[in-house]
């Protein structure tokens, strides 16, 4: 195995040599290279202070995933909410003591009415939900993606959430051909038809992130678009903290529209600007 992924490192460190130039030409006329920072991410500490008085809490979707991990962490160390909930499956284990605040809910996704309690009293709702099809199966997919989501989402807007930030996918269409990105699309219209006060939708591209199990394609297809990230930062992928930071400072940022879409690259100048 180890001798097939250097060999196939090695071709498509090839591939990437082309592919890339072609990106960068792409992502050149597609996005102007300088980066303005958003006002509020430049103070990102006023924000955070300003935030912190108000005393609000929050509850996190999906804090098992690689998303969800980073979005923790930034959470945790920030400090910026009086509470953080993790509403899960199961209960998740931490070593860094910073972490023994953080209060867990254990709930069946089958029956999510039964703990409708979990999702009642969180000023802010990240949902970084998901799955695979190939994981999951085609059904599974749709009912992680699009079925519990909708119903935390639902919960959540009747215990008085207020915000909710979805982690959606680039590409995300409703009317799309894919099951993936039809799905994404779904529920990303089906949210807002619940009419929170503040919704923000974020649409990664491929992650940039190296996952505790080996995925052969995935580490492969992760050294391709690491490759073109160099050239081309935002154009096809995003390190998942990005991603992170981006939610966070997008929180911060209460003068928000009151539904907003957040691209690929939208989402890396901000969790960019963030760090």
């Amino acid at each position: 195995m180890t001798f097939l992924l250097c060999r196939c490192g090695k071709t498509v460190g090839f591939l990437s040599s082309i592919l890339v130039l072609i990106a960068a030409v792409l992502h050149y006329f597609a996005y102007p290279e300088t980066i303005a920072c958003p006002r509020m991410a430049s103070n990102m500490r006023t924000l955070e202070e300003a935030f912190r008085e108000k005393n609000k809490t929050c509850f996190v979707l999906g804090a098992s995933g690689e998303t969800g991990k980073q979005l923790l962490k930034e959470l945790v160390d920030r400090k910026i909410f009086s509470k953080i909930t993790l509403i899960g499956r199961r209960q998740l284990t931490f070593e860094d003591k910073a972490y023994e605040s953080v209060i867990q809910e254990v709930v069946d996704f089958e029956n999510l009415d039964n703990f409708a309690s979990a999702f009642h009293g969180h000023d802010v709702g990240y949902c970084c939900l998901g799955t695979t099809k190939a994981k999951s199966g085609a059904d599974g997919f749709v009912r992680v993606d699009h079925d519990y989501v909708l119903k935390s989402a639902e919960l959540a807007k009747a215990g008085g959430c207020s915000h909710f930030v979805l982690e959606s996918s680039a590409q995300a269409d409703k009317t799309s051909a894919f099951l993936y990105t039809r799905v994404k699309g779904q529920v990303e219209a089906d949210i807002q038809e619940l009419k929170f006060e503040r919704y923000s939708i974020f649409r990664p591209a491929v992650l940039l992130v190296d996952r505790q199990e080996s995925r052969p394609a995935e580490w492969l297809a992760r050294k391709f678009f690491a490759g073109c990230s160099y050239f081309s930062p935002g154009f096809m992928s995003i390190p998942v903290k990005y991603v992170a930071k981006a939610m966070v400072a997008n929180t911060l940022n209460e003068e928000g529209k009151s539904a907003e879409i957040l691209e690929n690259k939208d989402i890396y100048n901000l969790g960019k600007c963030a760090e």
